[in-house]
C-alpha cells in the first residue's frame, strides 16, 4: 500500500514515467479495433510486431542521441542506406550474407561516426548535420539501387527474419526461461539491496512486477502460437524471429544504459 501511494503521488507531481505512452498505445489499440474487427488477431499482431521490428531497432538507437540532448533526423535514411549496401553486395557481388550484413553495419558506424565528428568537434549543431544527411543519403539510395527502389533478396536467413517463425515448442522454451531468468535477476537484486541497506522496493511489489511480466509473455507467446493462417492448408505458428532479436537487443541496451557507468 505505501509503494502505491508513493507512486501516484509521483504521477500526480508530474512524474508519469511512461504511462502516457502505455495509456496512448491502449487507446489506439480500441480505436483500430473499432475501425476493423480484425486489428486484434492473432494474424494483424504477428504482422505489427515483424513490421514494427526495424523501427524499434532503429527507436534505441536514438535513445543515445537524445540522452546526450541531440537529434538525428537522419537515422532512418542512414538504416535504408546501409541496407542496400547489403542487398548490393548480396544480390548484384553474390557475396556471403555474412560478410554483407557486416558491411553493412560498418556503413552505418562510418555515417553516425561522421555525424557525430560533425556535431562534437566542430561544432555544427545536430539538427543542421542530420538534416543534410536526410537529404543526401537519399541520394545514396537511388545512387546504390537505382530508381526502381527495391532488391530481391531470396537468402534464407536475411528473409527469414521478416518471414519465419520460431517453433511452438521453441516458443514456449523461451518465454518460460526469460520469465525465469527475470525472476531470478530481481529477486537477486532486491536481496543485494536488503543486504547492503539499500533502499528497496517490499518484497510483494517485486513479486507482482514479475507475475505481471510473466502474464503477458505467456498470453503474447499463446496468442503468437496459434494458427494465424487464412488458408487451413498453410497453417502458420509460432513467434516470429523479430521479436526474440529486439528483446535480446532491449535488454543489452537496458543493461548497458542503466548497470554501466558509461
Amino acid at each position: 500500500g505505501e509503494s502505491v501511494r508513493a507512486y501516484i503521488t509521483r504521477v500526480r507531481g508530474g512524474d508519469m514515467g511512461a504511462l502516457p505512452s502505455v495509456f496512448g498505445l491502449v487507446v489506439l489499440f480500441i480505436v483500430f479495433n473499432f475501425a476493423n474487427d480484425r486489428f486484434l488477431s492473432n494474424l494483424n499482431m504477428a504482422n505489427l510486431i515483424t513490421q514494427a521490428g526495424s523501427i524499434i531497432i532503429l527507436a534505441m538507437g536514438l535513445v543515445m542521441v537524445l540522452l546526450l540532448g541531440e537529434i538525428d533526423l537522419s537515422a532512418g535514411f542512414a538504416g535504408g542506406v546501409s541496407a542496400c549496401v547489403m542487398g548490393v553486395l548480396m544480390v548484384e557481388q553474390n557475396q556471403n550474407w555474412v560478410i554483407s550484413v557486416l558491411a553493412a553495419l560498418l556503413f552505418g558506424a562510418a555515417i553516425g561516426l561522421s555525424i557525430g565528428l560533425l556535431v562534437a568537434k566542430l561544432g555544427i549543431p545536430s539538427f543542421v548535420v542530420t538534416l543534410a544527411y536526410f537529404l543526401a543519403l537519399q541520394g545514396g539510395a537511388l545512387w546504390l539501387i537505382g530508381e526502381g527502389g527495391s532488391v530481391r533478396i531470396d537468402q534464407d536467413v536475411i528473409s527469414g527474419i521478416a518471414n519465419s517463425n520460431m517453433s511452438v515448442a521453441a516458443g514456449w522454451i523461451s518465454a518460460v526461461v526469460i520469465i525465469t531468468v527475470l525472476a531470478v535477476l530481481r529477486l537477486l537484486q532486491h536481496r543485494r539491496k536488503v543486504s547492503l541497506g539499500l533502499q528497496h522496493q517490499p518484497l510483494a511489489l517485486v513479486a507482482v512486477q514479475i507475475a505481471v511480466v510473466g502474464i503477458i509473455v505467456l498470453v503474447v507467446t499463446y496468442v503468437l502460437n496459434q494458427n494465424r493462417s487464412v488458408n487451413p492448408t498453410f497453417p502458420i505458428r509460432g513467434i516470429p524471429y523479430v521479436l526474440p532479436m529486439v528483446v535480446v537487443l532491449l535488454i543489452f541496451w537496458t543493461c548497458m544504459l542503466s548497470r554501466t557507468s558509461w
